[in-house]
């Protein structure tokens, strides 16, 4: 019997230390999260340094076989930050994240959200179910009137 999804995502703000500037170290570092956390990688991860002024840093990006592990962080402020997306469809404890970050990067700060993107979401009301307003004829004529006669 096939184990059901559950739509896990935790989301980390963290004020770090030791930023990661190094692509190959990085990546490393990413696949050990993935290791820990019990998933298996498809495609990556991969890893490039953006130079822009402001926008000074590192990105990674794996899919894992049942969704994907994105890190962001910026070196150019002190302390540095660190985004870290982690969403799949199978269980693993948060608390595994939150240790790699401290193992790896030195927070002083971290902060994080733990979504159940199956459970207690909020609908939305989409366009088509939405209700409309019928106007009769004479209500449209009516707003023609006043609007004409301004």
């Amino acid at each position: 019997m096939t184990k059901p999804l559950e739509h896990k995502h935790v989301i980390i703000r963290a004020e770090v230390l030791n930023p990661p500037t190094n692509e190959n170290i990085a990546i490393k570092h990413v696949q050990t999260l993935i290791d820990r956390i019990g998933m298996k990688v498809l495609i990556g991860p991969f890893a490039k340094y953006v130079e822009m002024a402001g926008n000074r840093g590192l990105t990674v990006a794996a899919i894992i076989e049942t969704s994907h592990v994105v890190l962001h962080a910026w070196d150019e402020q002190e302390p540095g930050l660190l985004q870290l997306d982690v969403y799949t469809c199978g269980a693993f404890d948060p608390r595994t994240v939150f240790e790699w970050v401290e193992e790896y990067y030195n927070p002083i700060k971290m902060e994080y959200k733990y979504l159940d993107r199956e459970h207690a979401l909020v609908p939305a009301k989409l366009p088509a179910q939405q209700e409309k307003h019928r106007f009769t004829t004479k209500e449209i004529v009516d707003a023609m009137d006043t609007i004409l006669s301004r």
